[in-house]
């Protein structure tokens, strides 16, 4: 039986994440400067995970957790390259 408040939670969350997302992109497409940009990336990362951890418990599978440590990884390797290479620039 599913309560309507937590249906009610879950759905205000997936609404945040994505006014977020769309926050996000909007500082990619415009940000004056790389580093903007970049900070934006890593954002999109980490609301991709938000996204993702909240369909896996309305699904109730924890299997995506894997998934998200994956992008983390990735994006937190991407993030040092790319701030390495505009260091040395």
């Amino acid at each position: 039986m599913e309560l309507p408040f937590y249906n009610l939670i879950l759905i205000l969350s997936f609404a945040m994440l994505l006014i977020a997302f769309a926050l996000a992109f909007v500082r990619i497409v415009k940000g004056p400067t790389a580093r903007d940009r970049i900070v934006a990336l890593d954002l999109v990362a980490s609301i991709t995970m938000g996204f993702i951890l909240i369909y896996s418990v309305v699904i109730n599978k924890a299997m995506y957790f894997d998934i998200v440590i994956v992008i983390s990884l990735i994006s937190f390797i991407g993030t040092v390259a790319i701030s390495t290479y505009l260091k040395q620039k």
